[in-house]
């Protein structure tokens, strides 16, 4: 289904705004790891993962930290200029063999073929700009491309998150405050989403300075 007006111009909007934000703020979130991503390190390779796919990798901090710590990366992002900041900054480290990147948008289709990717990981991406139906679908499409026995590992912002209910509100729990829309995920969204996956964690944790208060979860493909 073809997403109604009021969602293109939200995504085309938050694009641009993303693109703007990254050119302001070149490698604004550091160097070093979001803690989300250690974990998934650890996760990834107790399941024997080789390839990991970032999903909204912006500038790569966390890809680049996968590739350190010996995976193959394809890091996705709809910024080019993010994109452009993670291939700058895989030169300088050394790590550009090890990193490949793709401008996608994760509301079309992965170009990737079925069961070719050992994990994927996705700090705060699926909880942005997107309709609980393009959720859903994403999902499925992580589901495609991961082969059976392999690990999805997700951050949210959900329900209980100070900045639920303020800002800009745009329907099905996406609020826009400081010009990002957030959509903030109740507990039964999480658990659709495993339907057809076995969920192994949903811990939650907090982050930054408000703070916001999201869940990390762990799902495995079946096999």
């Amino acid at each position: 289904m073809e997403p109604v007006a009021d969602e293109r111009e939200l995504a085309k909007a938050q694009r641009a705004h993303w693109q703007d934000t990254y050119a302001a703020h070149p490698g604004m979130y550091g160097e070093r790891p979001s803690d989300p991503a250690v974990h998934a390190a650890e996760v990834f390779r107790a399941a024997g993962a080789q390839q990991v796919l970032e999903l909204g990798a912006g500038h790569g901090r966390d890809a680049l930290y996968f590739a350190r710590e010996g995976f193959t990366v394809q890091a996705g992002d709809f910024s080019a200029v993010g994109l452009d900041q993670l291939r700058a900054a895989a030169r300088a480290q050394g790590l550009a063999e090890r990193v490949t990147t793709v401008e996608h948008d994760v509301r079309d289709p992965f170009p990737l073929p079925d069961a070719s990717v050992d994990a994927v990981f996705a700090h705060m991406l699926l909880c942005m700009a997107l309709s609980t139906e393009e959720i859903c679908a994403l999902v499925g499409e992580v589901r495609r491309v991961l082969r059976p026995g392999g690990v999805f590992v997700y951050t949210v912002r959900h329900t209980g998150d100070a900045h639920y209910g303020e800002g800009t509100s745009h329907g099905d729990d996406i609020y826009e405050h400081g010009g990002f829309a957030v959509h903030f995920f109740p507990r039964d969204l999480v658990d659709s989403l495993a339907a057809d996956w076995t969920l192994d964690e949903v811990h939650a944790f907090e982050e930054g300075d408000l703070p916001r208060r999201l869940w990390r979860i762990t799902q495995t493909a079946s096999r």
